[in-house]
């Protein structure tokens, strides 16, 4: 006789995530947050409003790049739920991200939110996202309240009169919060916010909430009002600008911080695009000459856009080294070689990691001028350094930069000189940069070909399943997961299947289900007899192992495969 009771297997989704989420392993948490969408499948949309995201909204993580992940996970899932019925079940998580402490997650929580609010129905959006924005704009936090500056724009077409006096009401106290941070916040969305206001209170309210952050006590935020002027002039009538527009900016022109100065300099195009030609004339010419002369090498530097490779600014240094390899196709090879090239090798020594990178993301530019043997003697110090750096998004740029760097070197030089720094970096402490150093290696092997792979890459990466730390056993199967469709069917099956099978044997679970998900990824290229013999047979033994996410992935892999 049928139940109506849930059997183990409609609640082991669940079950799963909340074990993995509750694993000591980052590195677990973070492929788990990635799978949300597999889970919410699983559940149906149902019990993924009901269930999952009751859950994600009640359980705390301390991670940034868990936090991240979730985010940005929960920015796309309105077909998981049911549609735009159901938008607003989104919120109460989104709502918590964008109250944490890092900076990177509250922005991707904030994304995510516009990128929803868009899917509610004008009576959700009074209902739903307008409370959620007066809850972050009225929150204990300065978090919450930078937070909410960005969901103003986003709702407001869409809402009743009296709700957009309301936001109004509330996006003006923001501006005026006792937080710089808040403040700052609410500058660097004015001109977004402006722009979808009726043009009745552009003049009434936008341009004297501009003026007040013009004038802040914090460079910070005066710097950003300027940046807002140029959304600003572009809504306003000429007689306004002038009157009320010119003056501050002017102000600002001659301000006593240099930041507010090379805000001014740096958006001169955007700015007198956005005021005409008449008031160009007569109000920011005169403020650019001046600005050309100006005391600090950083307002010099982005008025005129050329900066002086030695300047003792690490600002000006970084901003150079992203700009100057753009100037050798205008050059040419005997003027690049003679005033370029000692240029290069100077900024390619700065002690500055940025400035380095900033070479080397564009050394292309000159190696289709003079070729790349010129710059490779000082250039593979710059690698090392940077490979090494103590930051790790410093590392990560530089694994990002390693498949062009490899064509640019040739494979001789590469093996010689950084074949040992794409390997050391599988084993890195930092799962981000192990994940990317996989997907470095795919990318080599597609430029250097499968025969250099044999050669070269696959017997290291086959040693890393003996290795004791079993993250580095896991990268071994990850790093097969790219390189088996790129090598075939023969490399795959006589290389690094047996290495997979092996890990079947593993001591530690997660190892096992990782090969459970590697023979569901090249299981498609390998033959039938293969597939029907050892691969079966290895599968058969992992969908009968006592751990249930063994034997979940394993049951995943026989239905893809069988």
């Amino acid at each position: 006789m049928a139940s109506n009771e849930p059997t183990d297997d409609t609640l082991y989704p669940i079950a799963v995530l909340i074990d993995e989420l509750r694993n000591e392993d980052v590195q677990i948490r973070l492929n788990s947050i990635k799978k949300l969408s597999t889970i919410a499948l699983a559940l149906g949309v149902e019990r993924t409003r009901t269930e999952l995201i009751p859950f994600l909204t009640e359980t705390v993580y301390d991670e940034d790049e868990v936090l991240l992940a979730l985010a940005e996970q929960l920015g796309n899932f309105t077909p998981l739920v049911g549609g735009v019925e159901y938008v607003n079940c989104l919120l109460p998580p989104l709502e918590s991200l964008a109250t944490v402490e890092e900076t990177v997650v509250r922005e991707k929580a904030v994304d995510s939110l516009r990128n929803i609010s868009q899917q509610h129905s004008p009576q959700d959006l009074e209902n739903h996202f307008v409370p959620l924005v007066r809850r972050l704009s009225g929150g204990d936090w300065f978090t919450t309240r930078t937070s909410a500056c960005g969901l103003f724009s986003v709702c407001y077409p869409r809402v009743s009169a009296p709700v957009k006096a309301e936001l109004r009401s509330n996006f003006r106290a923001l501006c005026q919060d006792d937080t710089p941070m808040v403040r700052r916040a609410a500058a660097s969305k004015l001109g977004e916010f402006a722009k979808v206001l009726e043009p009745e209170y552009l003049k009434s309210e936008v341009i004297s909430l501009w003026s007040h952050l013009a004038s802040d006590e914090q460079d910070s935020v005066r710097l950003l009002a300027v940046e807002a002027c140029v959304s600003l002039a572009s809504l306003l009538s000429q007689e306004d600008l002038e009157q009320q527009v010119m003056p501050i900016l002017r102000q600002a022109a001659e301000d006593k911080s240099w930041r507010v100065r090379y805000m001014v300099a740096d958006k001169f195009v955007e700015l007198q695009k956005a005021i005409g030609p008449e008031l160009t004339k007569t109000d920011l010419v005169p403020a650019f000459q001046n600005l050309l002369k100006d005391c600090e090498a950083e307002v010099r530097a982005a008025a005129a856009q050329k900066d002086l490779v030695a300047d003792h600014n690490q600002h000006v240094k970084s901003a150079l080294a992203s700009v100057i390899m753009g100037l050798s196709p205008i050059f040419g090879k005997v003027n690049t070689v003679e005033h370029l090239l000692p240029l290069f090798l100077i900024q390619l020594k700065d002690e500055c990691p940025e400035v380095r990178l900033n070479i080397i993301s564009n050394l292309d530019c000159v190696n289709e001028v003079i070729g790349i043997q010129q710059l490779s003697q000082s250039l593979l110090p710059a690698i090392v350094e940077l490979a090494e750096d103590s930051k790790w998004r410093v590392r990560l740029a530089i694994i990002r930069y390693m498949p062009l760097l490899a064509g640019q070197l040739g494979v001789e030089f590469f093996d010689e000189k950084l074949n040992g720094l794409c390997m050391t970096w599988l084993v890195d402490q930092v799962y981000a940069i192990r994940e990317a150093a996989t997907q470095n290696l795919k990318s080599l092997v597609e430029k250097f070909g499968a025969e250099w792979a044999t050669n070269t890459v696959i017997p290291k990466v086959l040693q890393m399943s003996k290795d004791q730390n079993y993250l580095h056993r896991m990268t071994c199967l990850f790093s097969i997961d790219g390189l088996a469709a790129i090598c075939g069917a023969d490399i795959t099956t006589k290389l690094m299947l047996p290495t997979v099978l092996s890990l079947a044997e593993d001591s530690v679970a997660n190892v096992r289900f990782n090969v459970a998900k590697t023979l569901q990824k090249i299981g498609p290229i390998l033959d039938q007899s293969t597939l029907q013999g050892v691969v079966k047979t290895v599968l058969y033994k992992l969908v009968n192992d006592p751990d249930p996410d063994v034997r979940y992935f394993a049951n995943e892999a026989n239905l893809t495969l069988y």
